[in-house]
């Protein structure tokens, strides 16, 4: 990759304001801006109370602001309960028309592991960003990045939207910086073009599960028990799952290049495989025999109308919608759902002319307690978000400038599944 004189100086000059700005806002006041106090931008808490906005410029059409409702620290029994606060928000806003670079998203070097936000940020070559997909997050699991829901990256889709009704999910198309909010759905099969044989898809990039009743089989093919058809790329690890099951590798023409009778291989460049367990190990197989097989994935939006995946559209899953056509469209939780109360919480979305907004709200904590489902849409709604959903937050949520943290997770930072980033220089294709 290279780039221009010119080009790293301008990244340089919009690092150096970035920077700035980070240090500025850390300490409450905005350069070249005066803090000011007023009271009722946000509807949190008891409406006497006091809230401190400071907001800077990152980059051409890029702000950062902060705003602190509430001056005295929670009593730590009170956290869940108070109508005092304090709430701590950090608001990045992308405005399309002004701005001269791309938000997109990033998962770091596989789609499996996972990396820190501020490191997401920092290797993209970005400017700021949050962290976004909810991910499988055990630490007994190889693969904790995987995403729970849509993984959609410049383009492909390493990642399939889930059928619980509660996904929902952010596609951002970096070309133009327009995104929009929903819920997509998918479908997908593979067929032996000489045959016609077929067979249904469960996942793209998640290990299968091999049936309970058949864990002891070294041999799937002996399985009679309905098992998983997964699709894997390169994108995923160093190698695909390994264990008992079949896999088949297939080239960039979708023609077989190998078979095996378990599980587990490295993947060349422009190569997939799929993977098969329980009486899906036998058919699939059997469909690889003698051919070509054709490989079918379509998204569809909330609509039912069909998403072309084209070069430059990302996608990130989230857990609810918050605000739709400038309606709270939260559902009311369980009660006792632990989701549902305060938590620390990362939000995105757009406002009616079209400007992407980030948020995250510090919680958990004595200097900002975090907000309930109802109180984060509210917040969303506050913010002119016409439409927004919440993504994953509590102890994932983060967001980085100039490769530091701006909020306080209340902890040492937490590695994530990806990252929503802006880029300040124009998208290209693999970049």
């Amino acid at each position: 990759m290279t780039a221009s004189t010119s080009g790293l100086t301008g990244l340089r000059r919009a690092g150096a304001l970035a920077a700035a700005a980070l240090a500025a806002i850390s300490l409450g006041v905005a350069p070249g801006a005066r803090a000011e106090a007023a009271t009722g931008t946000l509807p949190l808490g008891d409406a006497d109370l006091t809230e401190v906005t400071s907001s800077s410029t990152l980059a051409k059409g890029v702000t950062l602001t902060r705003i602190v409702r509430g001056t005295d620290p929670a009593p730590a029994d009170q956290i869940n309960t108070t109508t005092r606060g304090p709430w701590v928000v950090n608001v990045l806003t992308i405005d399309p028309r002004k701005a001269r670079g791309h938000l997109k998203a990033t998962y770091g070097p596989d789609l499996a592991k996972v990396e820190k936000t501020t490191d997401l940020v920092r290797t993209s070559g970005a400017l700021a960003g949050v962290n976004a997909s909810f991910f499988t997050f055990t630490a007994s699991q190889l693969y904790p990045g995987d995403p729970v829901g849509l993984g959609l990256f410049g383009g492909k889709l390493l990642s399939e939207p889930v059928t619980d009704p509660a996904e929902a999910n952010f596609i951002v198309d970096a070309n133009n910086n327009k995104a929009i909010t929903g819920k997509l759905s998918w479908s997908g099969s593979v067929r032996n073009k000489k045959t016609g044989a077929n067979l249904p898809l469960e996942f793209i990039n998640h290990p299968p599960v091999v049936p309970a009743g058949c864990a002891t089989l070294v041999d799937q093919t002996q399985c009679a028990l309905p098992g998983d058809v997964v699709q894997f790329t390169p994108e995923f690890a160093a190698a695909t799952p390994a264990g008992a099951g079949v896999e088949v590798v297939l080239d960039k023409r979708g023609c077989v290049v190998r078979t095996a009778t378990t599980r587990g291989t490295a993947l060349a460049a422009g190569q997939t495989s799929l993977q098969a367990t329980g009486q899906e190990s036998a058919a699939l197989l059997a469909l690889a025999v003698k051919g070509c097989v054709e490989q079918k994935s379509t998204l569809t939006d909330q609509n039912g109308k069909k998403l072309a995946l084209r070069p430059g559209l990302f996608g990130v899953t989230g857990r609810y919608q918050l605000t739709k056509g400038g309606q709270i469209v939260v559902p009311d939780g369980a009660p006792g759902d632990s989701f549902f109360g305060r938590n620390p919480r990362t939000i995105a979305g757009t406002t009616q002319d079209g400007k992407i907004v980030l948020a995250t709200i510090d919680g958990r904590q004595t200097t900002s307690v975090g907000t309930t489902m109802d109180e984060t849409a509210a917040v969303a709604q506050a913010l002119g978000l016409t439409d927004a959903i919440n993504l994953d937050g509590g102890g994932s949520t983060s967001m980085a400038v100039a490769g530091s943290l701006v909020n306080h997770p209340g902890g040492s930072e937490r590695a994530v599944g990806d990252a929503l980033v802006y880029v300040d220089g124009r998208y290209h294709s693999g970049s």
